[in-house]
């Protein structure tokens, strides 16, 4: 979607239908403008109670013969006290896919709020502009159906005062680039396990390398063996496809410096191996790769945002699979770090690949360590969806990537680590076992991790609730919801600010 930053009046930007806003309390001076053109018919709505301004109300107009859009999408706002930038998100996301389900091509609007909340003019045009992207995303790379081929919205015209236009225009540029990160993410998810590969993941990264200058190395099942990558490598051993290990950096401050390491969990299907999932919804197990694809989307907005940072991605990618020579369960794997490790249950895979690539970047002696991961099904029913479980052994680091959340709506709840949990992932036979039974396994999932951190700043990212919807939000369509993209590239944004 092509976005263009207009100044001037929205009655004069060309489109097939224009978006208004309106607040419980009323409207801005421009939809009053708008109004009076109409000779009153917004206010008659109101005065009838077919439109009051409750927050994701919509009414649709059609005028024939003004002179304004032959379409007008009147949105409710909600109250004034409780607009941010997140409504901001949710309005413009709800509002753009009822306007790509009318098959329009192009629409348009004003800053929402614009005169009477205090809302920062390029963050509000950044939401809006990534409301938009975000809302009108569709998975249809393997529809052939042509009415299953929604028409696009082409065009969004976002018409403000010319002396906003700089700031706006910034703020469009920023939401666009993190939009389209965070759908790439979405697109690799929702993208079926015998198409996306870990060999076509290192495509992908290969050709984020090429475009932007990144490093990039891969490992091959060989010399991970080599390297002593027993936990990642006893999760592999039941596949056919081959294993990768993913490393790109990023080398984005003017001067050298600790990289902030991003590792993600990335096996792109989970079958549970030999402790074989149920069936139902087994399908879904494509998306077990959510973290890598977050890690991927995150050095992808931060290259083309420019970001002062040094980041260095890693993802241990693999399908896990109960073919012949796959790990059993009580089986004995020595990790990149030396400890070993019973394996209890072979579908706790995911903790098992994260322990050899949390050990592998604290070789880059890193400034922080945040790992994603789609890793507990305890942690869907501690928080469903719409929490991120967090976890984390730095109260500083902690608050930063919550307070991001806050900002972004990918909201983080922190739960505790303490000390007491260490019982349960302890073993008869090894160092530690993968699973520490049911009570609290979100937080001994993060206690077992924990075990390879080293002693830098890290943060464990439970996403396996707000990886996957079920249905649709408002700027969050059905299937992958390609979490962490926004969350992170705010956190960056805020991190290299404090720390510079």
């Amino acid at each position: 979607m092509q976005i263009e930053v207009l100044t001037g009046n929205l009655r004069a930007a060309p489109s097939d239908i224009a978006i208004i806003g309106q607040f419980e309390e009323g409207g801005s001076k421009e939809a009053l403008s708008i109004d009076r053109t109409l000779k009153g018919t917004i206010q008659e709505l109101r005065r009838s109670g077919e439109f009051s301004g409750k927050f994701m109300e919509f009414s649709l107009l059609h005028l024939f013969g003004k002179p304004v859009p032959r379409r007008l999408l009147l949105v409710g706002l909600g109250s004034q006290g409780r607009f941010d930038l997140e409504r901001v998100r949710q309005i413009m996301g709800k509002a753009a896919s009822r306007i790509r389900e009318m098959a329009l091509p192009s629409f348009s609007a004003s800053l929402l709020g614009a005169g009477l909340v205090k809302l920062n003019v390029r963050d509000c045009a950044q939401a809006m502009a990534e409301g938009a992207i975000l809302g009108t995303y569709r998975f249809t790379q393997f529809k052939t159906d042509p009415s299953e081929q929604k028409t696009e919205p082409r065009e969004f015209r976002l018409v403000v005062d010319e002396s906003l236009a700089a700031q706006v225009q910034r703020g469009v540029n920023r939401g666009r680039i993190i939009a389209e990160a965070t759908n790439y993410a979405r697109d690799l998810c929702n993208s079926p396990s015998n198409i996306l590969t870990p060999s076509v993941l290192v495509r992908e990264a290969e050709a984020l390398a090429t475009e932007f200058g990144l490093r990039l190395q891969v490992f091959e099942r060989q010399e991970l063996e080599q390297m002593g990558m027993g936990a990642f490598m006893g999760v592999a051993r039941g596949t056919a496809e081959p294993p990768k290990l993913i490393v790109l950096e990023f080398d984005g401050a003017k001067r050298a410096g600790k990289p902030v390491a991003l590792v993600g969990k990335s096996v792109t299907f989970d079958s549970g191996g030999i402790s074989l999932k149920p069936a139902e919804k087994m399908e879904q197990m494509k998306y077990d790769m959510s973290g890598g694809a977050a890690v991927l989307g995150t050095i992808k907005a931060a290259a083309q945002l420019k970001l002062p940072v040094n980041l260095v991605g890693v993802l241990p990618a693999t399908d896990n699979m109960p073919g012949g020579s796959a790990i059993h369960p009580g089986d004995v794997v020595k990790s990149l770090s030396g400890k070993t490790i019973e394996v209890i249950n072979t579908d706790a895979e995911g903790r098992l690949c994260l322990a050899d690539a949390l050990t592998y970047v604290t070789r880059y002696n890193p400034s922080a360590v945040i790992d994603l991961a789609t890793l507990t099904g305890a942690c869907v029913v501690a928080l469903g969806q719409h929490a991120i479980g967090l976890l984390t052994n730095n109260s500083k680091l902690a608050g930063q990537i919550h307070q991001a959340g806050e900002e972004t709506g990918e909201r983080t709840w922190e739960l505790p680590l303490w000390p007491e949990y260490e019982e349960q992932i302890k073993s008869d036979v090894a160092d530690l076992k993968n699973v520490g039974g049911r009570p609290a396994g979100t937080i001994t999932a993060a206690a077992f991790l924990r075990h390879f951190t080293g002693d830098f700043p890290w943060v464990h990212l439970d996403i396996a609730g707000t990886a996957w919807n079920e249905q649709d939000r408002p700027y969050v369509p059905k299937g992958s919801t390609g979490i962490g993209v926004r969350l992170l590239i705010q956190f960056l944004t805020d991190y290299v600010r404090t720390s510079s």
